[in-house]
């Protein structure tokens, strides 16, 4: 921090919080300064050389209500954006990979701002801001790959027109983790989950099989451990925040660590886990149909519409995110004293 406390722009460095450091890629509009601001600051929180997730005394940093952003691409509204079709073309191919370069360029400010915005506000552990770096530190990797592989199909980030739909809900969950993680982590996780198969099969169909094994080998498997994030610290929240009138401190800090931090973002909070979470002693603790059910209630606020079928069970299974879960919202429910539309 500079004298007065006002932050200083540029790379993140060792003596910054993580906070700092999340902020100042937030800051940066370049997007591939952004993905390796992003990268360095994972890098240096990971290896320990940065000491403090957030300072504990002083206000919180003012976190940005959208992040910086070059005029590099043209953004229309989702209803302007022209078909990307079915990848039987190059031209359809590379527009399909802008569209994920885009998004990824999204999801790199979407896990630095979760960081940033919610960390210290909500006196997150650790391990918190350790899974959301390790996300943070993928999407900046997918984000570098794809441009690149965009390159060499001839084309380039900016090039095609992109929306920022995206943007739209976290500014709705600004002011609310567990709907930041609900509709972000979880929702649009899982739907990215969704639709990547066809994706790859179209690449392959279309004879772009290096395309299809980037997508297939390096960004699937690692996006189901971002879903399993969502899951995950949803799932945390639901337990830290329950009532604790029949529950000493002692008993609720035993069930959250039976949350298994260390592991579970490689595979989801899993009903079992949760399960053993509401034993002890008799005393209370919400059930997995309790943190289900306020899952339900966050996305029927915050989320346009119903989800969207067909969904792939087995991704959204390996990230601790069972039918349970989606399947009662993928029709249409009323949401009552919801002010967003549905």
């Amino acid at each position: 921090m500079a004298e007065g406390g006002e932050l200083k722009s540029g790379a993140p460095c060792c003596s910054d919080t993580l906070d700092e450091a999340a902020l100042k890629v937030l800051l940066e509009g370049d997007p591939w300064l952004k993905a390796e601001y992003g990268d360095l600051a994972a890098t240096l929180w990971l290896e320990g050389k940065m000491e403090s997730a957030y300072r504990e005394s002083g206000p919180l940093l003012q976190v940005p209500s959208r992040p910086a952003r070059l005029d590099v691409v043209r953004l229309v509204a989702p209803r302007d954006m022209p078909k990307l079709g079915r990848g039987g073309s190059l031209q359809s191919r590379q527009a399909l990979v802008h569209s994920l370069v885009h998004t990824e360029s999204w999801a790199i400010d979407l896990s630095w701002d979760i960081i940033a915005r919610f960390g210290k506000a909500e006196a997150m552990p650790r391990e918190f801001f350790d899974d959301f770096v390790r996300v943070a530190q993928d999407e900046g990797r997918h984000f570098r790959l794809l441009a690149a592989r965009l390159k060499e199909m001839n084309c380039s980030y900016g090039a095609l027109p992109a929306h920022d739909g995206l943007w739209d809900s976290a500014e709705a969950t600004a002011h609310d983790l567990k709907a930041r993680l609900a509709v972000e982590h979880c929702v649009h996780e899982a739907r990215g989950l969704d639709v990547l198969p066809t994706t790859v099969s179209r690449f392959r169909k279309g004879g772009d099989d290096e395309t299809a094994k980037l997508l297939e080998s390096v960004i699937y498997p690692e996006e189901i451990t971002h879903c399993a994030a969502g899951v995950k610290w949803f799932s945390y929240l639901c337990l830290r925040d329950a009532p604790k009138d029949h529950q000493g401190e002692e008993m609720v800090a035993k069930k959250l660590a039976l949350l298994d931090l260390q592991k579970s973002s490689e595979k989801g909070l899993s009903t079992e886990v949760v399960s053993e979470c509401q034993n002890g002693d008799g005393l209370e603790s919400p059930a997995v149909s309790d943190v289900v059910a306020a899952f339900h209630d966050v996305v029927r606020k915050y989320f346009r519409g119903p989800l969207k079928p067909p969904f792939n069970e087995a991704a959204r299974a390996a990230a601790g995110f069972g039918p349970e879960w989606y399947l009662p919202l993928a029709t249409k429910v009323a949401a009552p004293g919801s002010d967003h539309l549905r």
